[in-house]
């Protein structure tokens, strides 16, 4: 009987194969249909930390939805395209910019969504003012309610927009709802939000679950982060804001007075089909029940406004990174003047070359953040990218801590204007399931002009000065959450 016995060469020469292996294997696969810093990233994990690196790429290496996911949503967009080709857009406003026309095809082939005239849309900056006019417009309800947000809790601020809730449900009315799994859960007052949804008869569902468990299962980190409301097809809001108080209950903020700074819009006319539309796609594609014939898309009324609006959904559902496409074309279609507001803002090369490209063109451009961050590898990110945008020519606006500025907008010249639950970061850009809404008209950008204005009031502005005298520390912290940041 022959006996093979293994000595500590073997296992050497073992460690070695399996090793090679995977090194091999990682330049096929990481590097696929991926950024190449993104795959970068990757690559120098996997090498220099084996094990950890292979299975944090096995955990959260894939940046897209299950394909039966993706494969809905396709379904979903030639749905939305077939409905709104035989619908009725409203009166647009003449003489749009060419690079406008193109833009707005663009964002149609992308998300599926039509470009409506004949809309109203107003701001509402203030926190609770936004959350008691929500509820205001629930309590008009007749049909239906229609609630989308990432965070959703009952808490003291937001009682009045459960109560709203609970009151048209006593009335029959239906009442969908759908919040982001991981967002909430282990939050503060979780179980009481569904347990008060429960009670009052409200249809709720977790977005992007992951209970692999219940065989519900796709890269954890994948979030749906879009913020909106309809009420009966007529009334729509959305923005920035989720529904929780501006502390977000956690005692992390509280013990540091920390406040979320946000911004919503409320919309009337045609607009607010689409932003239904991208509910009902949502609610589909976490229930498989499809409501496109019982809450209609069709025969929305013009309100009195006379805005342009254009809805565009995006995430990790469609083919393509549809909010950045929209973005980057708007910062290289401006004339004059760009002014961006992210709290989170970490660009990737194609944002960064428009930025800094529309300062040497000779535009003025500013961006607003936060002085203080309550993220700290997407603070440290973000603060890596301020000495070549202060060198391109870009003014920053540091919001004045103890508060996040979390509103998410950008205004092209006098002309257009975007607002939304995006992020100019590559999270929101590869990860989250995001909405915006491009935005034509001087009524609306004089709105936007006035909350822009508000915002410098309450910031400092940051100069390259100041930004050369950081600490070597603090570079190096930057630098590393930079890298990080690629790994999608």
């Amino acid at each position: 009987m022959i006996s093979i016995t293994f000595d500590a060469s073997w296992w050497l020469i073992l460690v070695f194969i399996f090793d090679l292996v995977v090194r091999i294997a990682a330049i096929i696969i990481v590097p696929r249909n991926r950024r190449p810093t993104s795959a970068m990233a990757w690559l120098l994990a996997i090498y220099f930390i084996p094990l950890l690196g292979v299975l944090l790429f096995l955990l959260i290496g894939n940046p897209r939805l299950p394909r039966a996911r993706r494969r809905k949503q396709a379904r979903i967009n030639e749905r939305i395209r077939d409905i709104t080709t035989a619908l009725g857009t409203g009166s647009l406003r003449p003489d749009p910019p060419e690079w406008f026309t193109s833009l707005v095809t663009l964002n149609t082939r992308l998300g599926a969504m039509p470009l409506t005239g004949d809309n109203s849309a107003h701001l509402i900056p203030g926190y609770q003012d936004s959350l008691d006019a929500m509820a205001d417009a629930i309590r008009k309800a007749e049909q239906y309610v229609h609630v989308e947000f990432y965070i959703l809790q009952t808490d003291a601020s937001t009682d009045g927009f459960f109560r709203a809730l609970e009151e048209v449900c006593a009335r029959g009315v239906t009442v969908r709802v759908l919040l982001d799994h991981w967002a909430n859960r282990g939050k503060p007052f979780y179980r009481k939000t569904l347990k008060r949804l429960d009670a009052m008869g409200a249809k709720w569902q977790l977005m992007l679950p992951v209970q692999p468990f219940r065989g519900r299962y796709q890269r954890p980190d994948l979030r749906n982060h879009r913020k909106l409301l309809v009420i009966d097809g007529s009334v729509a809001f959305m923005g920035s804001q989720n529904v929780t108080d501006s502390s977000y209950n956690l005692k992390k903020n509280i013990k540091r007075g920390l406040h979320w700074v946000d911004l919503m819009a409320r919309l009337e006319g045609p607009v607010v089909a689409s932003i239904n539309a991208v509910f009902l796609s949502d609610w589909y594609s976490e229930t498989d029940e499809s409501l496109t014939d019982e809450v209609s898309l069709e025969g929305v009324e013009s309100s009195t406004g006379d805005l342009d609006c254009q809805i565009v959904p995006s995430g990790p559902g469609f083919e393509f990174e549809n909010n950045l496409r929209l973005f980057a074309g708007l910062m290289y279609a401006a004339q004059h003047k760009i002014i961006i507001v992210s709290p989170y803002f970490v660009p990737d090369e194609a944002m960064l070359l428009a930025i800094t490209t529309a300062c040497h063109r000779g535009l003025h451009v500013e961006l607003f953040v936060s002085e203080e961050g309550d993220q700290a590898l997407v603070y440290h990110a973000q603060r890596s990218y301020y000495e070549v945008l202060l060198k391109a020519g870009v003014k920053i606006w540091m919001y004045r801590k103890p508060f996040i500025l979390h509103s998410k907008s950008m205004t092209i010249d006098d002309q257009v204007a975007i607002i939304g639950s995006s992020n100019m970061d590559m999270r929101s850009f590869g990860l989250n399931m995001e909405i915006s809404m491009l935005v034509r008209g001087e009524e609306f950008i004089d709105e936007m002009r006035i909350v822009e204005a508000t915002y410098r009031d309450l910031s400092r502005e940051l100069t390259l000065e100041e930004w050369e005298k950081q600490s070597l520390g603090s570079t190096v912290l930057d630098n590393l959450a930079r890298l990080t940041s690629a790994l999608q």
